[in-house]
């Protein structure tokens, strides 16, 4: 009887495969994996571009940035909903301090606030939004950004 042979062997391994191996490998901040899975869109505010992950899925919307200690500079992420309801969030497993922006389907800032680290106090809405946008807590105010400002950019 002739013994089997496992199917890799005898061929050469492809180069996206040693490849794969090395990336995965490397020490990546966590801030630059998340950026990686997620698309990604430019907005503006007030005049201000910024560049923002899109949370457009149950999944992507559930891990948001947690577990992520750093932001780019003037990066966030932009949580896209279905259908505008009540929004609540808080910061389990966030060690990051952030600011959030709770937007309307207009695409207008109905409130913001500050949200502490690993905190599992709910921030909530005031009034249904489609969409919210975390950023670098202090980020708003160090920009002059506040409720009935308009974000444009916004996606659909």
């Amino acid at each position: 009887m002739q013994e089997s042979k496992q199917w890799w062997a005898g061929r050469k391994r492809p180069v996206f495969f040693w490849a794969a191996l090395l990336l995965a490998a490397l020490p990546l901040p966590r801030h630059v994996v998340g950026a990686m899975l997620l698309p990604t869109a430019p907005l503006q505010i007030a005049g201000i571009a910024i560049q923002v992950e899109l949370a457009n899925t149950p999944e992507s919307r559930q891990r948001g940035l947690m577990y992520r200690t750093s932001l780019p500079p003037d990066q966030g992420m932009l949580f896209v909903f279905d259908t505008a309801e009540v929004q609540c969030f808080w910061m389990k497993n966030t060690p990051l301090p952030l600011s959030i922006a709770f937007i309307d389907s207009q695409g207008i800032i109905t409130s913001i606030a500050d949200m502490q680290p690993l905190s599992e106090d709910p921030h909530c809405s005031s009034v249904p939004v489609r969409r919210a946008l975390e950023m670098e807590q202090g980020w708003f105010a160090r920009y002059g950004i506040a409720a009935g400002q308009t974000i444009e950019g916004l996606p659909p």
